[in-house]
């Protein structure tokens, strides 16, 4: 078995305190994650609809799920009953299939919205004007059964360190303008998510509060 454990404990020694770690275990054996379970990983990500909901079947039931992956809407009503955060909220349309089904549930569900700064278009995600506007319409505010607790970006994927730093720092300043300016009395819209395998040290000097890292902890994907 690919060391988990001490790649795990590796990564962990590099996070300063305030930084969670989001075990990427996607198309990683049940194995794998045991292994970091039983090391004290609680906090794993999936972006796999399927592969998931079997996952959730098969693994301890105080593991929280991070669905990371661009989420389908007509996928939303399978992980809604069990997960924990929806990571990558990139459209109005997907926040509101959310709050429709989290509400037959009866369960509110956490969710970052998702930001597009990278100059590759195969990413999702809102451009800053767009996420503005989605705060500005106030449409968020009247879906009890959603919580909007911070914003998620993933930096192009370059091999300069000055871009991927610009493109972190300007999330960050960004995530400033939208605490101060819609979610000043809500402590719980905390949440930074940027940074994985190849970039997640520089995210942690770019205010991250929460870092995506798979391959660096359980080797390469196995599909």
């Amino acid at each position: 078995m690919y060391d988990v454990v001490t790649n795990l404990h590796s990564v962990l020694n590099k996070l300063p305190n305030g930084v969670r770690l989001i075990a990427i275990s996607k198309y990683h054996p049940n194995e794998y994650i045991e292994a970091a379970y039983a090391e004290g990983q609680r906090v794993f990500g999936e972006s796999q609809v399927q592969e998931l909901s079997q996952k959730v079947e098969t693994l301890p039931k105080d593991i929280e799920w991070h669905f990371i992956g661009h989420l389908q809407t007509n996928k939303v009503k399978y992980i809604v009953p069990y997960i924990s955060m929806i990571e990558a909220v990139d459209s109005v349309k997907l926040l509101r299939e959310i709050e429709k089904q989290a509400a037959k549930h009866d369960r509110v569900v956490n969710v970052l919205l998702e930001l597009h700064i990278a100059q590759e278009e195969s990413k999702y995600g809102f451009s800053f004007d767009d996420c503005r506007a989605l705060l500005e319409s106030g449409e968020w505010k009247k879906m009890p059964h959603v919580h909007i607790s911070g914003l998620m970006m993933m930096a192009s994927n370059v091999g300069d360190e000055a871009q991927i730093r610009k493109e972190m720092l300007s999330a960050a300043d960004f995530f400033d303008e939208v605490k101060q300016k819609y979610f000043a009395d809500d402590s719980a819209f905390k949440e930074r998510s940027w940074g994985m395998s190849h970039d997640y040290q520089i995210a942690v000097q770019c205010r991250s509060t929460m870092v995506r890292i798979g391959t660096t902890i359980f080797g390469p994907r196995i599909y």
